[in-house]
């Protein structure tokens, strides 16, 4: 896959983004700018390739659920600057032509990271076929009491909600103490779901030093306790998926994902 030409020049002449991929355990919520344009030169394009690709799987088969449909209403936990956003964004106006507004929430702790998100996403408005109404929740989430102020502050229901890369923080930093964090993210999430709504549920594949397990397989058990309905999911450990922009050809990133819906 390619980034969108008009997206690779925004963010890498305009923003100033920059290449630097990094292989230690993530946590990126307290970055500063700096760190923030190296994420969004690095692993914006990684999501963007990764959600437009598992969605357009999603929607290839599931296209019915969505005949009618002429809005739909997006959530995003840990967004970061929006990789998974925009790649989502895309699989819509290819897949679902006769939408006619999109409504976003993202939520994350970043400042700087929320600034690119709302800069991208305004110069994408001119490039998809529907409107788009969005709205960031700048909030950091430390620990159980975080998430259930939340719960009070994000009422509405989704139609499709999406995680990416931001569950391995709450592992490395153990803000859920020695539980297991994709459990609680997930038993926060599901009820916020429409009644055929979905979730995507995204993370890195490394063992966590932290927890010292490897992420994929304690995503499973904290799913599993979460009583979560499997929809798909990648196959073996991790799937590979390749973004090519004018930084790096056929950058290669290895992830596990979910998507899953209530029981």
């Amino acid at each position: 896959m390619e980034l969108p030409k008009w997206l690779d020049n925004y963010i890498f002449g305009d923003l100033k983004a920059a290449y630097c991929p990094s292989y230690s355990d993530m946590t990126n919520v307290d970055d500063n700018n700096e760190k923030t344009l190296n994420y969004l030169g690095t692993y914006f394009p990684r999501s963007y390739a990764e959600s437009h690709s598992i969605f357009n799987e999603y929607f290839k088969s599931n296209l019915a659920d969505y005949a009618n449909k002429e809005e739909l209403s997006i959530f995003d936990f840990g967004s970061g600057t929006g990789g998974e956003i925009l790649g989502l964004l895309a699989s819509l106006g290819s897949y679902l032509p006769h939408l006619k507004k999109v409504r976003i929430v993202v939520l994350d702790g970043n400042h700087h990271a929320l600034r690119l998100y709302e800069k991208i996403l305004d110069k994408l408005r001119g490039t998809v076929p529907f409107r788009i109404e969005n709205q960031t929740a700048p909030l950091m989430i430390d620990d159980f009491y975080d998430l259930s102020i939340l719960d009070s502050v994000i009422l509405e229901r989704f139609d499709i909600i999406v995680s990416f890369k931001a569950v391995c923080e709450f592992v490395t930093k153990q803000q859920f103490e020695k539980q297991n964090p994709y459990e609680h993210i997930a038993k926060f999430l599901l009820p916020k779901l429409k009644e055929e709504g979905v979730l995507l549920l995204e993370d890195v594949t490394t063992y966590n030093d932290t927890s010292q397990e490897w992420l994929p397989m304690m995503m499973d058990r904290g799913l599993k306790a979460a009583n979560c309905n499997v929809l798909i999911r990648n196959t073996d450990y991790n799937q590979t998926y390749f973004i090519t922009h004018s930084r790096k050809s056929n950058d290669k990133s290895k992830v596990a994902w979910r998507m899953v819906k209530k029981q």
